[in-house]
């Protein structure tokens, strides 16, 4: 199962550097905190929902591939984050299976808790970068994670109704 949102976060093309944008863009694109947390403080109710979770091999995340460990499998998580039940957000969470060991586990246990509610939480998590890009008028980033030293890529692709825009 797809969703178009997926397709077109699939297609966003990355800046090489941080493009000189609006401020106020520029916030929301670089926030370092969470965007759950960012986009209750603007009084939604937030809440996901699942297009598609479960353990993919290489050949379906080639976008991703080049920024992670070359592994056998890897824990993918597509889902769209709503505010008052309106798609703000499209994510797609690319897990190396090496990553899911120790409290990294819970990380195929989230369901419909926004990831951002347990990335968060943790004093290991850490930030190896942040990449804007852009597909058909839309804005998107994505951003490699660490908890405990271990990788995971997440991509986010805001939609029209995102306050963003």
């Amino acid at each position: 199962m797809s969703h178009p949102a997926l397709t077109q976060l699939r297609a966003l093309r990355y800046f090489t550097e941080i493009p000189a944008l609006d401020p106020q863009l520029l916030d929301w694109l670089l926030l370092e905190d969470s965007m759950t947390k960012r986009f209750e403080q603007q009084g939604k109710t937030v809440s996901v929902t699942m297009i598609r979770e479960g353990f993919v091999e290489q050949n379906e995340i080639p976008e991703e591939l080049p920024l992670l460990p070359k592994e056998s499998r890897y824990w993918l998580r597509e889902i769209l984050l709503c505010a008052d039940s309106e798609p703000w957000l499209a994510g797609r969470t690319v897990v190396p299976v090496s990553t899911l060991s120790g409290p990294e586990l819970a990380l195929q246990k989230l369901g419909k808790t926004p990831l951002g509610r347990y990335l968060f939480t943790s004093s290991t998590l850490t930030r190896d970068f942040i990449e804007i890009g852009r597909d058909a008028g839309l804005w998107g980033r994505r951003s490699r994670l660490r908890l405990s030293g271990k990788p995971l890529l997440l991509t986010e692709l805001f939609l029209p109704a995102s306050p963003l825009y």
